[in-house]
């Protein structure tokens, strides 16, 4: 057989009558899949060396000392109190799985866009924005009354100082920052589609990764402001070490801030967020109050942690590629024949498709949890593994942990598939544990 049909059999079908020869440029399709196979190496990558695998938990035995030390009246409620919430999560959970479902895998979500949209002539907009957003509303009515029940547990026990108004108002922000970026996102994501109807997913994917860094700045300062009040921490010996502490530490915060918590809970929580200029280190009010200075400082150390290693940029690197790696798979998947049949629309790129994108990252969500939740608990036990170093105190450290599950009313050693599944960050009994093993391992 001579060359050219040689070339024509090696050649990838390109449409139905012709194989594409050798020299024929890539399609988009090929360039996807190439992106794709880049994408999912840059992720693995990122993953492999950023994530601190080499921390694996405390052995075991050392968790359940750790656990009988626990005052057996506190682990109980704590106990209780879980079990006490767990049937409406994983409901929550269940019921959002399949709304997603019944809407992408059947016409029902595209003719609920459709619907919203008729009132404005079945404009593109109205269906990508409207529609849209109306998809997304309907699967958070439907799971609103998981969301109130657990409203009824935790005041129930004590751990919500909010009453429904407040509860109601905070809601309602929520609604509304979501509507709003949410508005921003599918405007911009149809657009693309529009102006590029063959090369949107590179385009989408591009856009997608930016989003998320751009979130990563934005949030704190933003978003985060709409649901608490921050205030710098009063001047006092706590601010003067704690700010001492990040200098020896080689971080720069240019404040730490104190949220105003205590309006809506008892739990006790700090964090730092935010990237660059937008960077702070964040203690709920109730940790002040709550919590003896030094442990307050311990907390502290942990979030140094943090920012020394980067675990925001780490998260934000992570989060865009992935973003990105999710519209070219959803690209690529939305040429299959019987999810579009199934869904009652021609193309993956119309906004009455919209509902089957979501049931597929629904879908990815759920399966990738596990995976995320390692990463997270490896990331916050380098964090611990910080403050041991940093304070030079780990009794301090198991004190504080001690605290935060009698105040939190966590459960100090969780069922192991829920630990599995859900857990971002270390157990209890895991963290007391690692704080004895330094103490043992430096003498401390």
């Amino acid at each position: 057989m001579g060359p050219a049909a040689g070339g024509a059999r090696d050649g990838a079908r390109t449409r139905p009558g012709r194989r594409r020869m050798r020299g024929d440029p890539v399609t988009p399709r090929g360039w996807a899949v190439l992106t794709l196979a880049g994408l999912t190496v840059a992720l693995l990558v990122a993953v492999a060396l950023l994530v601190p695998w080499h921390r694996p938990p405390a052995p075991r035995a050392d968790q359940l000392a750790a656990l009988r030390d626990l005052p057996a009246e506190q682990v109980a409620r704590a106990r209780a109190f879980r079990a006490a919430l767990r049937p409406g999560g994983w409901a929550a959970l269940a019921v959002g799985l399949l709304v997603a479902l019944a809407f992408g895998l059947t016409p029902l979500g595209g003719r609920l866009v459709e619907l919203v949209a008729r009132p404005f002539g079945g404009h593109w907009v109205a269906q990508a924005v409207l529609g849209g957003l109306a998809v997304l509303l309907v699967a958070d009515l439907l799971t609103l009354p998981f969301a109130a029940w657990r409203q009824t547990v935790l005041t129930r026990y004590g751990m919500s100082t909010q009453g429904w108004a407040g509860w109601t108002a905070d809601l309602l922000k929520s609604y509304a920052v979501s509507a709003v970026i949410g508005a921003l996102a599918l405007l911009g994501f149809y657009t693309v589609v529009r102006l590029a109807p063959r090369w949107w997913w590179a385009l989408g994917a591009a856009g997608a990764a930016g989003l998320v860094v751009l979130l990563s700045f934005v949030l704190p300062v933003l978003v985060e402001p709409v649901f608490n009040r921050f205030t710098p921490m009063e001047q006092g010996p706590l601010r003067t070490e704690l700010m001492a502490m990040a200098a020896r530490d080689g971080v720069p915060v240019r404040d730490v801030l104190v949220a105003d918590a205590s309006r809506r809970t008892r739990a006790v929580n700090a964090y730092v967020s935010g990237l660059g200029p937008t960077r702070r280190v964040v203690v709920y009010d109730t940790l002040l109050r709550e919590a003896t200075p030094a442990e307050v400082t311990s907390v502290v150390a942990h979030e140094l942690g943090h920012a020394k290693h980067r675990d925001v940029w780490t998260g934000t690197l992570t989060g865009a590629l992935g973003a990105a790696l999710a519209v070219v798979v959803l690209y690529l998947l939305g040429s299959a024949g019987p999810l579009l049949r199934l869904a009652g629309v021609d193309s993956i790129a119309e906004p009455r498709a919209f509902p089957l994108l979501i049931a597929l990252v629904t879908v990815a969500g759920l399966v990738t949890a596990p995976v995320q939740a390692l990463m997270s608990r490896r990331v916050e036990a380098r964090a611990d593994a910080h403050a041991f170093a940093l304070t030079g105190a780990p009794a301090t450290f198991e004190a504080m942990q001690r605290r935060l599950a009698g105040v939190n009313l966590a459960d100090p050693d969780p069922p192991r598939w829920e630990y599995l599944y859900s857990a971002s960050h270390p157990s209890t009994v895991e963290r007391m544990a690692a704080a004895r093993a330094y103490a043992r391992e430096t003498g401390r």
